[in-house]
Protein backbone atom coordinates (compact mmCIF):
# COMPACT_ATOMS: atom_id res chain seq x y z
CA UNK A 1 0.00 0.00 0.00
CA UNK A 2 1.13 3.58 -1.30
CA UNK A 3 1.09 5.62 2.07
CA UNK A 4 2.27 9.42 2.11
CA UNK A 5 4.67 10.40 4.64
CA UNK A 6 2.38 12.39 6.42
CA UNK A 7 -0.23 8.86 6.25
CA UNK A 8 2.71 6.86 7.44
CA UNK A 9 3.42 9.42 10.88
CA UNK A 10 -0.30 9.27 11.74
CA UNK A 11 -0.19 5.77 10.89
CA UNK A 12 2.92 5.17 13.60
CA UNK A 13 0.79 7.29 16.36
CA UNK A 14 -2.33 5.24 15.90
CA UNK A 15 0.48 1.86 16.13
CA UNK A 16 1.42 3.73 19.44
CA UNK A 17 -1.34 3.78 20.68
CA UNK A 18 -2.90 0.35 20.03
CA UNK A 19 -0.25 -1.28 21.23
CA UNK A 20 -1.37 -2.14 25.08
CA UNK A 21 1.58 -1.29 27.69
CA UNK A 22 1.47 -4.60 29.43
CA UNK A 23 5.14 -5.68 30.62
CA UNK A 24 4.56 -9.05 29.50
CA UNK A 25 4.42 -8.36 26.23
CA UNK A 26 8.13 -7.41 25.95
CA UNK A 27 8.77 -11.63 26.35
CA UNK A 28 6.62 -12.35 22.93
CA UNK A 29 7.36 -9.11 20.48
CA UNK A 30 9.90 -7.23 19.97
CA UNK A 31 7.72 -4.20 19.02
CA UNK A 32 6.96 -3.53 22.86
CA UNK A 33 10.65 -1.96 23.21
CA UNK A 34 10.31 0.34 20.39
CA UNK A 35 6.13 1.19 20.67
CA UNK A 36 7.98 2.33 24.50
CA UNK A 37 11.18 4.36 22.37
CA UNK A 38 8.60 5.84 20.80
CA UNK A 39 6.46 6.65 23.07
CA UNK A 40 9.12 7.98 25.39
CA UNK A 41 10.36 10.17 21.90
CA UNK A 42 7.05 11.90 21.41
CA UNK A 43 6.44 12.90 25.35
CA UNK A 44 9.56 13.84 26.56
CA UNK A 45 11.61 15.14 23.69
CA UNK A 46 9.34 18.17 23.22
CA UNK A 47 10.11 19.66 26.42
CA UNK A 48 13.46 18.54 26.06
CA UNK A 49 14.11 20.39 22.77
CA UNK A 50 12.54 23.63 24.25
CA UNK A 51 14.88 23.34 27.59
CA UNK A 52 18.26 22.69 25.37
CA UNK A 53 17.31 25.89 23.59
CA UNK A 54 16.67 28.05 26.48
CA UNK A 55 19.46 27.10 28.30
CA UNK A 56 21.82 27.75 25.30
CA UNK A 57 20.37 31.27 25.17
CA UNK A 58 20.46 31.26 28.98
CA UNK A 59 24.04 30.70 29.54
CA UNK A 60 25.28 31.70 25.50
CA UNK A 61 24.23 35.26 24.13
CA UNK A 62 22.26 35.84 21.03
CA UNK A 63 25.60 34.87 18.43
CA UNK A 64 24.61 31.17 19.51
CA UNK A 65 21.59 31.20 18.17
CA UNK A 66 21.83 29.07 14.80
CA UNK A 67 23.66 26.70 17.14
CA UNK A 68 20.76 26.59 19.78
CA UNK A 69 18.40 26.21 16.32
CA UNK A 70 20.18 23.52 14.85
CA UNK A 71 20.19 21.70 18.31
CA UNK A 72 16.65 21.84 18.98
CA UNK A 73 15.75 20.78 15.27
CA UNK A 74 17.33 17.67 15.86
CA UNK A 75 16.06 16.95 18.79
CA UNK A 76 12.46 17.65 17.77
CA UNK A 77 13.14 15.53 14.65
CA UNK A 78 13.58 12.74 16.63
CA UNK A 79 10.08 11.86 17.57
CA UNK A 80 8.91 12.19 14.01
CA UNK A 81 11.64 9.75 13.19
CA UNK A 82 10.17 7.28 15.53
CA UNK A 83 6.59 7.22 14.31
CA UNK A 84 7.68 7.20 10.45
CA UNK A 85 10.02 3.68 11.42
CA UNK A 86 6.75 2.65 13.72
CA UNK A 87 4.24 3.54 10.61
CA UNK A 88 6.33 1.50 8.31
CA UNK A 89 6.40 -1.48 10.86
CA UNK A 90 2.42 -0.68 11.26
CA UNK A 91 2.12 -1.54 7.68
CA UNK A 92 4.01 -4.52 7.04
CA UNK A 93 2.48 -8.03 7.01
CA UNK A 94 2.51 -10.43 9.53
CA UNK A 95 5.29 -13.35 9.39
CA UNK A 96 3.22 -16.57 8.22
CA UNK A 97 3.74 -17.96 12.42
CA UNK A 98 2.69 -14.67 13.78
CA UNK A 99 -0.22 -14.19 11.13
CA UNK A 100 -1.55 -17.75 12.12
CA UNK A 101 -1.16 -17.05 15.98
CA UNK A 102 -3.18 -13.68 14.95
CA UNK A 103 -6.22 -15.66 13.37
CA UNK A 104 -6.21 -18.22 16.13
CA UNK A 105 -6.40 -15.33 18.30
CA UNK A 106 -9.06 -13.66 16.56
CA UNK A 107 -10.44 -16.83 16.11
CA UNK A 108 -10.74 -17.73 20.06
CA UNK A 109 -12.03 -14.24 20.96
CA UNK A 110 -14.97 -14.12 18.54
CA UNK A 111 -15.74 -17.96 20.31
CA UNK A 112 -16.25 -15.94 23.60
CA UNK A 113 -18.35 -13.81 22.42
CA UNK A 114 -16.23 -10.59 20.83
CA UNK A 115 -17.04 -9.59 17.44
CA UNK A 116 -14.23 -8.11 16.06
CA UNK A 117 -13.87 -8.31 12.08
CA UNK A 118 -10.04 -7.57 11.75
CA UNK A 119 -7.85 -8.57 8.55
CA UNK A 120 -7.81 -12.13 8.09
CA UNK A 121 -6.53 -12.49 4.52
CA UNK A 122 -2.98 -10.62 5.15
CA UNK A 123 -3.37 -8.97 8.49
CA UNK A 124 -0.49 -6.38 8.96
CA UNK A 125 1.30 -5.23 12.53
CA UNK A 126 -1.47 -2.72 13.15
CA UNK A 127 -4.23 -5.22 13.34
CA UNK A 128 -1.74 -7.32 15.83
CA UNK A 129 -2.02 -4.31 18.10
CA UNK A 130 -5.94 -3.67 17.74
CA UNK A 131 -6.38 -7.73 18.40
CA UNK A 132 -3.78 -7.25 21.47
CA UNK A 133 -5.65 -3.74 22.80
CA UNK A 134 -8.82 -5.24 22.36
CA UNK A 135 -8.37 -8.44 24.03
CA UNK A 136 -6.59 -6.69 26.79
CA UNK A 137 -9.17 -4.66 27.74
CA UNK A 138 -11.56 -7.41 27.71
CA UNK A 139 -9.49 -9.25 30.21
CA UNK A 140 -10.90 -9.01 34.33
CA UNK A 141 -8.33 -6.72 36.12
CA UNK A 142 -6.28 -8.73 38.68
Amino acid sequence: MELSLLDIIKLGYRYIKLWPERIELAEYFKEYRAVQIGRIACNYLPGLALFVFVMQLYFGSLAILPQALVYTLFILTMPIQALVVLGLKADKFLPPGLASWYKEGVAKFNQKGGSIKLSESKPRYIDLAYLLNVTYKSMPAK
